[in-house]
């Protein structure tokens, strides 16, 4: 079951959504507005490997915008921090952006139950595209859980802006765990 406007609205009041800062005109039918932040990240290399910290590049969005370009992948921040610990966020483009070939969010709209912060938008525009920082970017909808909730307490805990992958936390270089870097299953 999804959340109309006036629902999240409601339950923001109440505390069991977080969206700050709140403005009541992002609110739509069934989902809430995010802004994009004035800062994103760019993975320095063109070859990454999701065994390794992969070092970024920061960007800062001024007043005439920034064009992401083709075959990168830019990562950036909401304006605003969500979460809840009721209810599970998904996040997706506007579909005006959307229509201008920029993915929001590649293939990971999930927020976990518990997870409290900015969401980080995997941006990939399929054209060159301009984007200016507080433009209305993305919507988050929230939805009923269904079961017993277990709150995520992962490496993207203690977010407060855009973070590069952690992916490489999930690895090891010894052992028989399942990620291992020496199986080559994994590569």
């Amino acid at each position: 079951m999804i959340l109309t406007g006036p629902a999240i609205e409601q339950e923001v009041r109440d505390g069991t959504i977080r969206i700050a800062p709140f403005a009541a005109n992002q609110v739509n039918p069934n989902s809430y507005d995010l802004r994009l932040a004035p800062q994103l990240l760019v993975y320095r290399d063109r070859l990454l490997d999701v065994a390794q910290d992969n070092p970024v590049d920061k960007i800062t969005i001024g007043p005439d915008g920034v064009v992401l370009q083709p075959d990168r992948i830019y990562l950036g921040g909401s304006v605003e921090h969500v979460g809840s610990d009721h209810y599970v966020p998904i996040v997706r483009a506007k579909s005006s952006i959307a229509r201008l070939g920029l993915f929001v969010h590649v293939t990971a709209d999930l927020i976990d139950l518990g997870s409290h912060g900015p969401t980080t938008f995997q941006l990939h525009s399929v054209l060159p595209l301009r984007v200016y920082p507080h433009m209305r970017i993305a919507q988050v909808t929230y939805w009923v859980p269904r079961g017993r909730i277990e709150l995520y307490d992962g490496k993207y805990s203690l977010a407060k802006a855009p973070m590069a992958s952690q992916a490489y936390r999930d690895f090891t270089t010894t052992g028989t765990e399942e990620n291992t870097v020496d199986d080559k299953s994994n590569r």
